[in-house]
């Protein structure tokens, strides 16, 4: 059957027998280095093959190269990222400890400058209800402490504890509705009473109309209330005016930003005037 499709197809038959020929033609035919024309074709063309296969051996290498070289800047870039996530942590647990160890520095110094009987205390909860401001310390009975103990902090009064327990105390913060101190204006000595307004300022009472009062003015604790001792800083005259009675109408920004606060110092020496009524005969 083949060999009648041959006899079909003479051109085939030809062809074939020209390549022959021409192969054993430059089997035999020399080029003019002395080799075979047959052998440098035949090595010219595999060369060829073997340039394009290192070719493309080459471009897959580079791409494996270049996928695990792209896998494993992937991987270092990870390994930074989560080092610079620990490293950032690591950096806001110290500034808050350098910020703790500031603030019960000057604590120290307080109690110090203070030469009273303190205990240190931390803020551990914030009041539950918006209308009383009050906020919870870690300290309590077990410390000595006891209702109406004034507590401060280095940058003034906070408020005074109304219910300790055991091992913790509800302080009212000097800012409550329900809160009041003795006070006076430092540079004129004009004497009156602090109380909350309960929107984070205070209001100084029972100031005479007459009285040198000026924006500014500082206000500090004068003792006479039995639970702050004198000369600690209640805040600062924000605004004062002649009201319509006998008295003005100052308003006092806290020297303290409630909001922040974080340590205290509860004095648990009665004030001078207390320790006087106490040793009254009969009391």
């Amino acid at each position: 059957m083949a060999i009648a499709d041959i006899k079909q197809r003479p051109g085939v038959v030809l062809g074939g027998a020209i390549l022959l020929h021409v192969i054993l033609i430059s089997a035999q035919v020399n080029t003019a280095s002395g080799l075979p024309v047959l052998q440098v074709v035949t090595f010219g063309s595999f060369s060829e093959v073997q340039r394009g296969t290192m070719a493309v051996i080459d471009g897959v290498r580079g791409l494996w190269s270049g996928y695990v070289a792209l896998q494993q800047v992937q991987e270092e870039n990870n390994a930074l990222k989560q080092e610079m996530a620990a490293m950032q942590v690591r950096l806001q647990q110290e500034r808050t400890e350098a910020q703790r160890t500031d603030n019960l520095r000057q604590l120290l110094e307080l109690r110090e400058r203070a030469q009273l009987d303190t205990v240190a205390a931390e803020v551990i909860a914030g009041g539950a209800s918006p209308d009383f401001k009050t906020v919870t310390i870690d300290k309590g009975s077990s410390d000595s402490l006891a209702t109406d103990m004034a507590v401060i902090s280095p940058a003034g009064v906070v408020g005074r504890v109304i219910l300790p327990s055991r091992r913790a105390s509800k302080v009212q913060l000097l800012i409550d509705r329900n809160a009041a101190a003795g006070a006076l204006i430092e540079r004129t000595r004009v004497q009156g009473v602090v109380v909350g307004i309960g929107d984070g300022m205070l209001r100084m009472q029972y100031v005479p109309g007459t009285a040198d009062v000026k924006t500014g003015d500082l206000v500090v604790t004068s003792g006479i209330d039995g639970i702050y001792p004198k000369g600690f800083v209640i805040g600062m005259i924000d605004h004062a005016d002649r009201g319509a009675g006998a008295y003005h109408e100052i308003v006092i920004r806290p020297a303290v930003d409630f909001s922040r606060l974080e340590e205290v110092l509860i004095v648990r020496t009665p004030p001078a005037s207390r320790t006087a009524v106490d040793e009254e005969p009969g009391k």
